[in-house]
């Protein structure tokens, strides 16, 4: 990825275009995922305004690009645990376990996802992301255990990237939300946006926001929470968690976007959990170099499956 600012003037008008989708046309090393999110961070301008990446390149306008600074020295491999879900010359899926940050970031400098797959793949990463994000083309919240794709080469990087902007990989996560959802299944679509005051926080935000959508199917109802199956149509950062807490249904344990809930919720059973029950359950796509679909499953894990448990006794009870 280039380094510092850079200034363009776009030559030809796009009636039908996208500024993202313009911008991998003149930086095709980059993904258009990660034009998205300088885009949506500002970083990215038309003629000195903050746009959406759905704005309409036109004749004549600059474009103005703050890549962001390289870090100054690379992630460091470390001995870790990976639980290997597949795995083969092109890339690798893992089962993520929560409370593992994916690539590090200030106050996460190590122990990450990237260090354990630097000592795994021994240099057999993607380097599209950069040196702090070597293979990642997605990623899960800290707290977010389940299925993450990793890439070993840059063309394999670019195909999977290309596959989750069209939407073209299937996403579904198992979520445990405060609250029982009387409809058996639903949608909520909702745009998206950063919070305009909490920037590390997203809400709904119909003017600014970009498109959301996600599907849901009630597995059980419990004591004071649904368990639901949860269809991700968009990418968003956030976007269950933002979703659910729109619907007045915020995740079990999540600090951020459901406190009050979590709270009533304590109140009524006396269980806290310690972080937000989501799990990214099942993940399918096209493999680059075969075009062979493949699909995987997550096992839950262990403390999802005992606040499961723990909800459906007192619901008994």
């Amino acid at each position: 990825m280039p380094s510092g600012k850079e200034v363009l003037t776009i030559e030809k008008s796009m009636p039908s275009g996208r500024l993202d989708s313009y911008l991998r046309t003149r930086f095709p090393e980059v993904s258009r995922g990660t034009f998205q999110r300088l885009i949506d961070e500002g970083q990215i301008r038309i003629n000195g305004r903050i746009v959406k990446p759905t704005h309409t390149p036109r004749s004549g306008e600059t474009v103005e690009i703050t890549w962001p600074e390289a870090r100054p020295a690379e992630a460091q491999p470390e001995d870790m645990p990976l639980d290997i879900l597949y795995e083969d010359d092109r890339l690798l899926v893992l089962n993520k376990a929560p409370g593992v940050v994916v690539h590090p970031a200030a106050g996460h400098e190590e122990h990450t996802m990237v260090n354990a797959l630097l000592h795994h793949c021994r240099g057999e990463l993607s380097g599209i992301g950069g040196v702090a994000r070597p293979g990642i083309v997605h990623r899960l919240d800290k707290d977010t255990s389940g299925c993450l794709v990793v890439a070993k080469s840059d063309e394999t990087h670019l195909a999977l990237s290309d596959q989750f902007a069209s939407r073209k990989v299937q996403k579904t996560y198992l979520a445990l939300v405060c609250g029982e959802i009387q409809r058996d299944s639903g949608s909520i679509r909702a745009a998206i946006a950063r919070h305009p005051s909490h920037r590390k926080r997203m809400a709904v935000d119909d003017e600014f926001g970009r498109e959301a959508l996600t599907g849901y199917e009630v597995v059980e109802r419990l004591r004071g929470v649904t368990l639901v199956k949860c269809f991700l149509h968009t990418g968003r950062t956030h976007q269950i968690r933002v979703h659910f807490q729109f619907l007045g249904f915020p995740l079990v344990g999540d600090a951020t976007y459901g406190n009050r809930q979590n709270q009533r919720l304590d109140d009524l059973t006396h269980f806290t959990a310690k972080r937000q029950m989501l799990h990214a359950w099942q993940l399918s796509f096209i493999h680059p170099r075969s075009g062979a679909k493949l699909s995987f499953e997550a096992p839950l894990p262990e403390d999802m499956q005992d606040a499961i448990e723990t909800l459906r006794g007192i619901r008994e009870d």
